[in-house]
Formats: C-alpha cells, sequence, structure tokens
C-alpha cells in the first residue's frame, strides 16, 4: 500500500509535459499533431466565418446592385425608345468639302469627320467650329517632297473641347480653300471611308492621304503614330480593331489586312520630332493580308464593304460587294469561319453589330437583315427599309434600337424587341395604313450644301432640292446626341450635310 501511495505522489509531482508523454510516444510528435489540429480547426474556423461573411453580404447587396442594374438598363431603354420622337435638328456649315462619309465622336463635344473629297477634320459640335487635321503621306510621297513627317497633332492639351491649329497647317475650310488640294484625281473620287477607335480611346485609325493606306493617330492630342502604306493596292472602305493595338483593315482590292501598333512603334513616335518640333511618324507593314473567299462569286466584285468585330467571340463579320457575308477568327491572325449568300445581296454597304442580341445588321438596297452565325442562313430575318431603291447607307445598335440612315436622308428606327418600326406620335392612331412605310417615324436631314457647278447646270438644274444621303451616323457616350452627316446621293454632285439631332 505504501509503494501504491508513494507510486500516486511521484506521479503527481511529475511535471505535466511528462505526464503528457503517456498519452503520446514522444513530446515533439504531440506538439505537431496539437499544433496541426489547431491550425486545422483555426483554418476551418476562418473558412466558416468568410463563407458566412461572403453569404450575409450576398443577401444584403447582391438584390440591390442586381436591382439597380436592371432599373438603370430599363431606364436606358425606356430612354432610347422615346429619344428619337423628341430630336431636333441642328445643321453646321462644312464649307465646301464634299460628302462626308465617316464620323466617330471624340468626346462630348468634338466629331472626327473623313469625307469623299479626302479630308479629315474635327468638328465642335457647341460651337461649330471646324479644324481641319494634317493628312499621312506614303513613303513614296515623301521621297517625292509631298511633305515630310505630314504634320502634327491639332487638338491642344487646353479644357476640354478646345482646339488649337499647328503653325503651317491652314484650315481651309471655311474661307473656301479646295480642300484636298493635294490629293490627286483618284483619290479625290474616293476619299476617307472608314474611321475607328480602338477600345481604350487611346488611337484613331482612318485612311491616308493615299486611301489605300491606313493612317493611326494618337488621342486626345491628334499626334501622328504610323502609316501601314505596303498593304492593299485599292481603297481602304472599313476598318475594324480587334484589340487595343491591332486593327483590320477592307481594302475595294478584295483584301484584309491585320496591322499591329506595337509599343515598339508608341514609344519610337514619342522621341521622333523635327527640328520645329512638329511630330513625325513611323511606317509599318501588316502583319497578315487575307483574301476573302472567291470560288462561287464574281471575282471583280469581291470588295470588302464593311466590317463589324464581335468582342466576346473575337470573330470579325465582312460583307462584300458580290451580296456575301464572311466570318472570321480574329485574335492574333484571320481565320475564316464560314461564307454565306445574303438573300438581299445588292448594294450591301454597311454592316453593325449589336453585343446584347449576338446578331450583325446587314443594309442593302431595300432591307436590313439580321444575321445570326450560329443559326442556317434560311433564318435570316429581314425587314423592308420603307424606301425602295435609295439603299441603305448606315447602321447601327444602340440599346434595343437599330438606327437606320437612308438614301433619302430619312433616319428611321427599328425596334428589335418589338420588331417593329417605331411609329410617328404625331401620327393619327388607327390599325389601317394606306402605304407600307406611313405612320413610321422617320426624322429627316436638313437642306446642307449644294455646289451649284457644271454638273448640276447640266444635268440636274431643274430639280428644286436634293436629299442628302445619311452616309454615316453615330451616338454620343451617353445616347442622347446624335451625329449625322453625308451628302447628295449621286455621285457626279458636289456638296455636304453634318447635323446634330439631339
Amino acid at each position: 500500500m505504501a509503494r501504491k501511495t508513494v507510486s500516486r505522489k511521484r506521479k503527481a509531482g511529475e511535471p505535466k509535459e511528462q505526464q503528457q508523454v503517456g498519452w503520446c510516444q514522444s513530446p515533439c510528435k504531440r506538439a505537431r499533431v496539437s499544433s496541426s489540429s489547431s491550425s486545422s480547426s483555426s483554418s476551418c474556423s476562418w473558412r466558416w466565418r468568410r463563407s458566412l461573411v461572403c453569404a450575409l453580404r450576398g443577401r444584403e447587396f447582391r438584390p440591390q446592385q442586381q436591382h439597380e442594374w436592371r432599373l438603370q438598363r430599363s431606364l436606358r431603354g425606356f430612354a432610347a425608345g422615346r429619344l428619337p420622337g423628341i430630336l431636333r435638328e441642328r445643321q453646321y456649315s462644312l464649307g465646301r468639302l464634299n460628302k462626308v462619309f465617316a464620323s466617330q465622336w471624340l468626346n462630348h463635344r468634338q466629331v472626327v469627320c473623313g469625307t469623299k473629297c479626302n479630308t479629315l477634320f474635327v468638328v465642335d459640335v457647341l460651337t461649330g467650329q471646324i479644324t481641319r487635321i494634317p493628312m499621312l503621306k506614303d513613303r513614296e510621297a515623301q521621297a517625292g517632297g509631298g511633305g515630310a513627317g505630314g504634320g502634327g497633332g491639332v487638338l491642344g492639351n487646353g479644357p476640354a473641347g478646345s482646339l488649337a491649329s499647328v503653325p503651317g497647317v491652314g484650315l481651309g475650310v471655311g474661307s473656301g480653300a479646295g480642300p484636298g488640294a493635294g490629293a490627286g484625281l483618284d483619290q479625290q473620287s474616293c476619299g476617307i471611308h472608314a474611321i475607328e477607335l480602338n477600345p481604350s480611346g487611346s488611337l484613331l485609325a482612318t485612311g491616308g492621304d493615299n486611301p489605300n493606306s491606313l493612317a493611326v493617330y494618337r488621342l486626345p492630342t491628334l499626334d501622328p503614330v504610323c502609316l501601314g502604306d505596303d498593304g492593299h493596292n485599292d481603297w481602304i472602305f472599313s476598318i475594324a480593331w480587334i484589340s487595343d493595338t491591332m486593327a483590320v483593315s477592307g481594302s475595294r482590292d478584295g483584301s484584309m489586312g491585320l496591322w499591329e501598333v506595337s509599343e515598339e512603334v508608341l514609344n519610337r513616335t514619342e522621341r521622333r520630332q523635327d527640328a520645329e518640333g512638329v511630330p513625325s511618324y513611323s511606317h509599318i507593314s501588316h502583319r497578315a493580308l487575307k483574301d476573302i473567299p472567291k470560288e462561287y462569286t464574281n471575282p471583280y466584285n469581291c470588295k470588302v464593304r464593311a466590317l463589324a468585330f464581335n468582342d466576346g467571340h473575337k470573330e470579325l463579320g465582312a460583307v462584300s460587294l458580290d451580296g456575301y457575308f464572311h466570318l472570321w477568327k480574329a485574335e492574333h491572325n484571320l481565320c475564316k469561319l464560314l461564307s454565306t449568300k445574303l438573300q438581299h445581296c445588292k448594294e450591301n454597304v454597311c454592316l453593325a453589330y449589336g453585343r446584347e442580341w449576338s446578331v450583325y445588321a446587314v443594309g442593302s438596297q431595300a432591307h436590313v437583315s439580321f444575321l445570326d452565325p450560329r443559326q442556317p442562313p434560311h433564318s435570316i430575318k429581314s425587314v423592308s427599309s420603307r424606301e425602295r431603291g435609295s439603299g441603305i447607307r448606315s447602321v447601327s445598335f444602340y440599346e434595343h434600337m437599330v438606327t437606320v440612315g437612308t438614301g433619302q436622308g430619312s433616319l428611321l428606327f427599328y425596334d428589335i424587341r418589338a420588331q417593329r418600326f417605331l411609329e410617328d406620335p404625331s401620327s393619327p392612331t388607327c390599325t389601317y395604313r394606306q402605304r407600307p412605310g406611313e405612320g413610321i417615324l422617320k426624322l429627316t436631314t436638313g437642306k446642307g450644301w449644294l455646289n451649284h457647278d457644271e454638273t448640276w447646270r447640266s444635268y440636274f438644274s431643274d430639280i428644286s432640292s436634293f436629299p442628302n444621303a445619311v452616309y454615316t451616323h453615330c451616338y454620343d457616350s451617353s445616347g442622347t446626341k446624335l451625329f449625322v452627316a453625308g451628302g447628295p446621293l449621286c455621285s457626279g454632285l458636289h456638296g455636304n450635310y453634318a447635323g446634330l439631332w439631339s
């Protein structure tokens, strides 16, 4: 009994560390097990607490964010459907420029435009001031004395919307000076058909002094960056950016050129200036040059007329004048996916992509066709423009509204959700229409300016007025201002139109 008592006392007097040895083979192993189990339990507890917090926050904020997003989208959609009925026109005087073919908003008050007479200019929609931008010349033109460097930027770094002309670059717009005086006759018959901004809004791509070349400017200063002058053998009709540094050009020669504005080119341009401090630009070569398919079409009519890029699937849609729609995979190269013959295949000159609806809108002589590449060709839906013969000259998406510009100077608004054109709120409400186009909302462009030259006196002097075709239109970032521009539809007539609908 005494031994038992002594044993109990000895065990009671032993340190705690030694008492724990009996439960584990070694103190170190016990320590590792204890620490790992505690860290595991704390990790599980932390994960549980984090997931619980996330769940509670999600229950609290996610429905509110979704509600706010749905409310904003509903308000934008409601405004897009109501706005066309209350738009009013303000015309701008463009001097003696000939037919505005392309336009893009630079900011809330400046729009850059390109004309048939190969003039690139910026219009201030608040003051109406017009400022011309120097054109970029090919290597051969520079070597022949056509002007080194091509001039500098036009927009200054002053207050938003301020315009500053570069020394030695005359405006020549309102004074009656012949625009595009440095361009040849062939160039004057083509001009600038495309102007596109890259996704970040830091670069602008358009045609050069030679309409076969691709010119790139830096924004917001519009300093020249580079010129791609070794790709196409004919005029550039359309441009689409597929990334922040890569653009695709579609040409009348039936080819599509892929161009890259690398960081090296951008950095080199920043360092290069002439003796007067005017920035110069680099010359770049195409990264790829692809011809559109010509197997089942007239090879002399395979002209790339319009491009539109689907950023979600990295697909590039192209329309050619032979009535085909082509789809290409466009990332670091161009790879053909499909070619589809369009039902309405005459005068396919404009194309737009609706991201929210995953469809391409193709304008033709009298119809707008909505094409989903994932669907079979027979499922293509087309709607008549109600103005046969004048042609669809421009088309764009904004929310659920498709804005259509016609050769007769009309702006039509098609509701893609309701699948009908907007009705004119001032027309009498009746269910029966005597004519197909009666009762729909139609905005008509103003008179513009028409040159009464020898062609007009010989062939058109007995006609009192000519409608101005809507060759281009674009919404500002708010969707409340619509810039519209164009000119007479007849190729032999010289004139222009530009207006802001707000």
